[in-house]
Parts: structure tokens; C-alpha cells; sequence
């Protein structure tokens, strides 16, 4: 019995198993993606995290413990590859004679570097001129002194007085911050940039040349860390107390390797949130996909299971055929979904396992796999279930009550909706936060009730969909009838009929397809957005395509930018960097030109409050002493808009601080190569007049967004060591958190992928299997007269509503949850975005695959309706 029940699924419905797998197929496939995408993309930010340390540990020696017992212990600690002693000393100033002039700078550090510290810790500095070994100048040190290789430099040091050096070599410190960081201090009390002048000296010289020195054990450590960033990150801040333990008191750890993994666990927090908030929907939608199938014939499964009944099988027999059904069903489509993974694993990222362990990808795919089978027992087996105990034979033969869900009549819908947007008025107020990291803290939270707002809204939006069809379908018969009339002619008023008795399915229909649009649409729209903003924040930390910044106390003039100008370069905009006091508090003072200043660089209204960007600049423009402020500025000065605000800045001509009144015009959140914290924008006109220099900070570049490497290695050769450059492509992976560097874009691919797909399928397979399960109105319809026309004039009436219903029912809710997850996940973005970037030409591709979809679909069922009556009744 069971081999031939199998024979007469397989052979008279082959079209709804077969629609029914691929429901199955898309919900495993999407899910083994993911899953096996996402461990792999933690795997990948903690080995990234690892690589961006130049040094893990900068463990410091105390004050009366001695040194040579702590590297002992440094390097007999588990984990520890390589210990080498570094000295620091403070230094009082510099000076050399170069070209018959003399340059003085003022305080820095010196540091001594034992042998083979260059091919042991390679990333901590680069060479830039001469020998990578012997006496290695800082670039910015090397430009302060005017100093080249082969120059002698005299060093201040305190209770040594001065020491000649000659220069070998001018070095980049990549990781500055880190390398003179203060050992053992919080954040906060960190210094707000590293030392201008800098000297390394080999261990030998060092120690002849200084006395009381601070000793420095640098340690690279071994790699064997968890992949999980959250895990790795307890582990090295678990093995940095330790150590501190063991040394009783005599050093303390520097942890850079656990501050990079501090910020890797929170952007890998971030991608599982962004797995639940654009993944786990397509999912859902999957399964919905399998349960309308199954739906789909629903009616005839209940005949038959009558038909059964009446011939004398007993219920665990009917069972049995079902399970077989679900089982076929669940089998067939998680071994063809787990297919689907693999190949696109293979096809996109190279490998089947999309980066992850074997073990880690087994994981999921047996995951995936068994979330198949229970889809397919939720939608074929427990349907069956259910009628068995619920339905009578008599009933198989009536067709089901007509009555309106409970959910309607309670206002379901409307309910959620309410809910949703309180839950988004919580989770986007101005101290919410997503995701709460603490410093130093092994545990994170995560705020997941803030899911519930775009949840609730995505259930009730359909819902809400789904009343508002089923009303137009009940009471809008004769709209119905006159828009069918140019197609079906003297039918028209029957075609309302038979859709007006068919609305519950026809709104499952719609609101399926509308669900299928607005997960495209959302998760489209948030890819776009977010990698515009991750532009813009490069563009923000860069400046322009190239920028070209200049020594502190460099005295270059708006002119030079004519000798930047070189192919390739469309504009070079000049920026002067100041600093000035506002009472005790000193900030980043930054002149530009206000009316051209947006030809190098891009400025957002985000960036600003109290007028657009046009308009802020168009103030500076119109009165020169006007001055943009940070926010924070404005709440802890009380400022209203054209307060007075007299700034300390220090005159070129006497070197001493003048007050210069401004007039406060508006705020400034971010600006090109500004920090993160406040800071002032004013007129360069203005600032040149007020301090008496006009010299220039940096220029900005625009080369068109195209050659900008090209553009500036150029420059590079050009200006040697006298300036630093930088390009925005360098900059983009400088800025970029581990978040964007395993590609978002990967993530969203696969989701864009499959949401074509759930596209397609939610608007064609479904339309399909409901005309097929007609097939006998359609039979009857020729027998009592209607002509091929008027038969084809009422499939294409229907697949014209499902398409129009269900791409603009998906429109507005995919652009509601837009707005509400970029909202929510704010913490993603940096700079907030000023509005949504819509990617238009894949939003045509998603609608034109439901449209083909339903086309493919309705012409299925015209070529159907078209075989003779008699036929097709036989058959039935």
C-alpha cells in the first residue's frame, strides 16, 4: 500500500510535492548559508583582529621589581612566541643642523630595541628612507628636524644632557597610539596622541646614552585562540591577568591584542544580530512558502482522505500515508536545500563550507536539515492529523465554513502594529543601546527585545494586509467586475464571483508575495545603506579621494596647491588645522573656504544641525566670523544661534594666545579629517586674518573617485617624507571595523539571492498549484459555454490582482522596515545615514522575477483551461 500510494503522489501530484520541496529546499538552503557564513565570519574577524596587532602584549616592568626576572617569567608564560626587552626614555628636545639653519623640536621619547626586534615584530614600524636598522628617526620627527638620512641629530635627555646621534634611517609607526600607550590606565586617561618626536636607538647605544630608563617587555603570542571573537577575547585578558598574578605586582600588561578583540566581539555581536534581523525572516518565509503550498491542496487532501475512510482504512494507516508524504517531502527538499547551500558556497565564496571548519559546517548543515523535516511536518503531516480527528467524511464533501479568523475579529493586526511602533519609540530613543559592550568586560548584552519592533511589524503589516484584500475582495464586486470586464468580457460578473468566494486564498496569495517583496526590499535597502555609510565614513576620516597632510608648524600656503595639481586631480581644496581654547577646554580649530570646499569632499546634512550643509556653509560664506560648534559645546556654554563666543588662538607673528570673537552659527557632527570629538569649523578668510598665517593644514583631493592610489604614489615620490599622504582606498581598510572587512556584502548576497527566489516562487508556485486545483471550474466553465478568451481573461484577471496586491502591499512594508532597521541598528552605522539608499536595479530584477513568476504561472493555467472539458473532468 505504501509503494503505491508513493507511485500516485509521484505520478498525479507531482506538481505540488514538487512545489512543496522547493518551499523546503529555499528554508534549508538559506539556513545552512548562513549559519555556515556567519561562524565562518567570526572565525574571520577574530584572525583579523589578531593580524591588526603589531604588538599583543607591551607588558611594563615596575618600579622596583627587576627586569630580567620578569622577561624570565614573560617568556616562560603559556602562549608567550617572543619576549624581547624595549627601553623608553623621556626626552627634552631635539635639534640638528641641516643646510646651514637650525631646527629645534620639544619633547619625545626615545626607545631602545634589542637585536632582531625588526624581523620579530615586523608590522610595528615601516621603513620609509635609508636603513631599516641603527639610529631610526619618526617621519614626523624627520620633518619637524628637516633631518635625512646621514644627518646628525643632538638629543636632550634628562640627567644625561645632550648626545649626538646620526641619523640611518626614517621610519612610519603604524600603531603609535598603542606603542606609547600608558600601561595599566584606563581609556580615558590615555594621551590624546602619541609623541611628535621619536628616536630608536639600538638596545646598546640606548643604554649608554640614558639612565633610569623604563623597561618594556614587548611579547608576541601564539595564535591558538578560539574562533569566536568573545571567546578569544576571554582567553587573552585571561591570560594577561594571570601573568600580572605570577609577577606579584612587578608589571603590568598592556593587552592590545584583547583591546582589538574587545572591538571584534562586538562587530561579531553585530553580524549575529544582522543574521536574526535579515536572515532568520527568509526563513520564516520559506516555511510560510512550504505551508501555502501544502494549503494549496488542502481540499482535495481531505477528499481523499474521506475517499480512505470509506474504503475501510484505519487511521494509523491514513497516518502512515501522510507521514510518507511528509517525509518525502522533508527528505527530498533538505537534501536538495543542503545542494543549493553548497553550490553557493562554492559559487561565491569558493568553498562549500563558506570558510568554516568542517566540524562548524556539518553543524549546520545537519541544523538546516532537520529545521526541513520539521517544516514539511508542520505543513503536510499535521494538517493531516488534525482533519483526521476533526473532520468527518460527511465534512470532506462541504466546503469549509466561510467565517473570518479569530485574529481578525479581535484586531489582531492592528494590535501588533501598536506594539511595533512603541517598542521602535523605546529601542531608538537617544541612550538606547542595541548592543552594550563594557570595556574590559568578558560579557556582552544584547537588547533582543528590540527585535520584537521590526517582528511585530512585519506579522501585523500582513495581517493588516491580509484584511484589507479579503475586505476589497468581499464588498468590492463590482469594482472587481469592471476592472475584469476588458478581459472577460459578459464573465466579468462571474469572475468577480469566483474571486470574491475564493479570497482566502487569493489574500494568502498576495499577502505571501507582499511578505516575499519586503524581505527583498529591506534587506536590499540596509546592504545599500550600509555600504554608503561605510563609504562616507572613510570619505569622513580621509577627507577626500587623496589628502595630503602637512607637518604641525609647517608654514605652507594656500598656493601650493596648484603644484598638487597633478593628472588625474580635479580639484585640490586647501583646510587649515588650528587649535583653540574655549575657556579651559582645548579643541581642533579647522578654516575652510566655504564656498568650495564641497567641490574635494562630501558633506551630508547628517553632518550638521540647524541647516543643511549648503545652508551652514552659505553662513560662513555670508559673514566670516561665524563658527559651526559641536553639539556638546553648545549644551555646556549654554550657546543659542548668534551668541558671541570668544576663542584663544595662538598668533603666527608673537606666539602667543589672542582672543578672537566668533559668532556661534550652528552645530557640526562630524567633518573630513576631524576627530570624533568636538571641535570648531570656521571661515579660513577669517582665521587667517585673526592668527596672521594663512598656512594650511592639509589639502583635499578629488581625482573623481578613480586612481586614487595611483594618484597618491605619485604624490608619495613627489613630497618624500615632507608630508604624509594618504589615499581613500588605503583609508577604507583602515577605518573599516571587522564587520565590513568579512564583506556585509557577502551576507546580504546570499539573502538577495534567495529573497529572488522567495519572490518568485511566493507569486508563481502558489498561483499555479490554485489554478490547477481549479482545473474542474475551469472544465465546467467550457461545458456551460465560456470561451478560451473569457477562460484566459479570468486567470490573467486573478494574476493581475495577485501581482498588483502583492508588489504594492510589499512596497510600503518593506520601506516601513527599512526605516526601522536602519533606525534600530544604528549602532551598524557610522555616520548615521541622512536617508535610505534604495537599489533601484535590483528592486526592478525582484519585481520582475514575481512578475514573470506569475506570468509563467498564469500561462500554465490558460494552457491547462484550454485542454477539452471532457478530458479534463475524466482525469479529475
Amino acid at each position: 500500500m505504501i509503494t503505491s500510494w508513493a507511485r500516485g503522489l509521484a505520478r498525479h501530484r507531482a506538481g505540488r510535492l514538487l512545489a512543496a520541496m522547493t518551499g523546503i529546499a529555499l528554508a534549508v538552503a538559506l539556513v545552512a548559508a548562513l549559519g555556515s557564513f556567519l561562524t565562518a565570519s567570526k572565525a574571520t574577524m577574530t584572525q583579523r583582529a589578531v593580524r591588526s596587532v603589531a604588538v599583543d602584549w607591551q607588558v611594563e616592568v615596575q618600579p622596583g621589581a627587576d627586569a630580567n626576572s620578569v622577561l624570565r617569567q614573560v617568556r616562560t608564560d603559556p602562549g608567550t612566541r617572543v619576549a624581547l626587552p624595549v627601553g623608553y626614555a623621556r626626552t627634552t628636545g631635539f635639534t640638528a643642523r641641516v643646510q646651514g639653519s637650525t631646527q629645534t623640536t620639544g619633547p619625545g621619547m626615545a626607545l631602545g630595541l634589542p637585536p632582531g626586534y625588526r624581523h620579530l615584530f615586523p608590522e610595528a614600524m615601516r621603513t620609509l628612507t635609508g636603513s631599516p636598522d641603527g639610529v631610526l628617526l619618526a617621519q614626523q620627527t624627520a620633518s619637524n628636524l628637516h633631518a635625512a638620512p646621514g644627518d646628525t641629530v643632538t638629543v636632550q635627555l634628562p640627567g644625561a644632557g645632550p648626545r649626538q646621534v646620526r641619523v640611518d634611517g626614517v621610519v612610519d609607526l603604524p600603531q603609535a597610539d598603542s606603542l606609547f600607550q600608558k600601561v595599566g590606565a584606563p581609556a580615558q586617561s590615555q594621551p590624546a596622541a602619541p609623541p611628535d618626536n621619536v628616536v630608536l636607538l639600538p638596545a646598546d647605544e640606548f643604554a649608554s646614552l640614558t639612565h633610569g630608563a623604563t623597561t618594556q617587555i614587548h611579547v608576541a603570542r601564539d595564535a591558538g585562540l578560539p574562533a569566536d571573537p568573545a571567546a578569544a577575547f576571554s582567553a587573552v585578558t585571561g591570560a594577561a591577568h594571570h601573568l600580572e598574578a605570577r609577577t606579584a605586582g612587578g608589571a603590568l600588561v598592556g593587552d592590545n591584542l584583547g583591546a582589538a578583540l574587545d572591538s571584534a566581539r562586538q562587530d561579531a555581536l553585530y553580524a549575529q544580530i544582522l543574521f536574526l534581523f535579515l536572515g532568520v525572516p527568509g526563513a520564516v518565509l520559506a516555511a510560510a512558502l512550504t505551508a501555502a503550498v501544502a494549503s494549496a491542496g488542502g481540499q482535495r487532501r481531505r477528499q481523499e482522505q474521506g475517499l480512505l475512510r470509506l474504503r475501510g482504512l484505519r487511521p494509523r494507516q491514513i497516518t502512515a500515508l501522510a507521514s510518507l508524504e511528509a517525509a518525502l517531502v522533508g527528505g527530498a527538499g533538505g537534501l536538495a536545500g543542503l545542494g543549493i547551500a553548497a553550490l553557493t558556497g562554492r559559487l561565491a565564496f569558493g568553498a562549500a563550507s563558506f570558510g568554516a571548519s568542517a566540524g562548524t559546517w556539518a553543524i549546520w548543515y545537519g541544523i538546516a536539515f532537520v529545521l526541513g523535516a520539521a517544516v514539511a511536518a508542520c505543513a503536510v503531516l499535521v494538517p493531516a492529523l488534525r482533519d483526521l480527528r476533526s473532520v468527518t467524511v460527511a465534512d470532506t464533501r462541504r466546503e469549509s465554513a466561510t467565517r473570518s479568523p479569530r485574529w481578525m475579529r479581535y484586531g489582531l493586526d492592528l494590535a501588533l502594529l501598536i506594539g511595533s511602533w512603541l517598542v521602535f519609540r523605546a529601542s531608538s530613543g537617544n541612550q538606547y543601546a542595541l548592543v552594550l559592550a563594557p570595556e574590559g568586560v568578558p560579557t556582552l548584552s544584547v537588547s533582543y527585545w528590540a527585535f520584537l519592533g521590526p517582528a511585530l511589524l512585519w506579522i501585523g503589516a500582513a495581517l493588516l494586509l491580509w484584511r484589507l484584500v479579503l475586505l476589497a475582495l468581499t464588498h468590492g464586486r463590482p469594482a472587481l467586475a469592471r476592472l475584469a470586464r476588458p478581459l472577460t468580457a459578459t464573465l466579468a460578473g462571474t469572475t468577480a464571483a469566483v474571486m470574491s468566494r475564493r479570497r482566502r486564498p487569493l489574500a494568502r496569495s498576495v499577502v505571501l508575495l507582499a511578505l516575499a517583496v519586503s524581505f527583498a526590499i529591506s534587506t536590499a535597502v540596509f546592504n545599500s545603506t550600509y555600504r554608503q555609510q561605510a563609504e562616507a565614513d572613510a570619505r569622513l576620516t580621509n577627507g577626500a579621494d587623496v589628502t595630503v597632510t602637512e607637518p604641525p608648524g609647517a608654514r605652507v600656503p594656500p598656493g601650493a596647491a596648484s603644484t598638487l595639481k597633478i593628472p588625474g586631480v580635479r580639484h585640490v581644496e586647501p583646510v587649515q588645522h588650528r587649535f583653540a581654547y574655549v575657556g579651559s577646554d582645548l579643541q581642533d580649530l579647522y578654516g575652510v573656504r566655504p564656498d568650495t570646499v564641497a567641490r574635494a569632499t562630501s558633506l551630508q546634512d547628517a553632518y550638521f544641525a540647524g541647516g543643511t550643509a549648503h545652508q551652514l556653509m552659505r553662513r560662513l560664506a555670508q559673514r566670516p566670523d561665524n563658527l559651526l560648534v559641536s553639539a556638546e559645546t553648545v549644551h555646556d556654554f549654554q550657546l543659542s544661534p548668534g551668541d558671541t563666543l570668544n576663542l584663544r588662538v595662538q598668533d603666527a607673528r608673537t606666539k602667543t594666545l589672542r582672543t578672537v570673537p566668533f559668532h556661534y552659527a550652528g552645530i557640526v557632527k562630524e567633518f573630513p579629517t576631524a576627530p570624533k570629538d568636538s571641535f570648531f569649523v570656521a571661515n579660513a578668510a577669517y582665521v587667517a586674518k585673526a592668527t596672521g598665517s594663512d598656512a594650511v593644514g592639509a589639502f583635499l583631493l578629488d581625482t573623481g573617485s578613480s586612481h586614487q592610489q595611483q594618484v597618491a604614489d605619485h604624490l608619495r615620490k613627489r613630497l618624500g617624507t615632507g608630508a604624509t599622504v594618504t589615499d581613500l582606498t588605503q583609508t577604507r581598510g583602515t577605518v573599516g571595523t571587522s564587520l565590513t572587512s568579512v564583506d556585509l556584502a557577502g551576507l546580504t548576497r546570499i539573502e538577495l539571492a534567495f529573497a529572488v527566489l522567495l519572490s518568485a516562487g511566493a507569486g508563481g508556485l502558489v498561483l499555479a498549484l490554485g489554478l490547477a486545483e481549479r482545473r474542474r471550474t475551469f472544465a465546467i466553465a467550457t461545458v456551460l459555454g465560456a470561451k478560451p478568451s473569457q477562460l484566459r481573461g479570468m486567470v490573467l484577471t486573478e494574476a493581475l490582482l495577485l501581482t498588483a496586491g502583492g508588489l504594492a502591499g510589499g512596497a510600503v512594508i518593506g520601506w516601513a522596515l527599512s526605516e526601522m532597521l536602519v533606525k534600530v541598528l544604528t549602532g551598524v552605522f557610522d555616520p548615521p545615514p541622512a536617508s535610505l539608499s534604495v537599489p533601484s536595479g535590483y528592486l526592478v530584477l525582484t519585481a520582475g522575477a514575481a512578475m514573470a513568476a506569475v506570468l509563467a504561472a498564469a500561462l500554465n493555467g490558460i494552457r491547462s483551461a484550454g485542454r477539452p472539458a471532457v478530458e479534463e473532468l475524466r482525469d479529475l
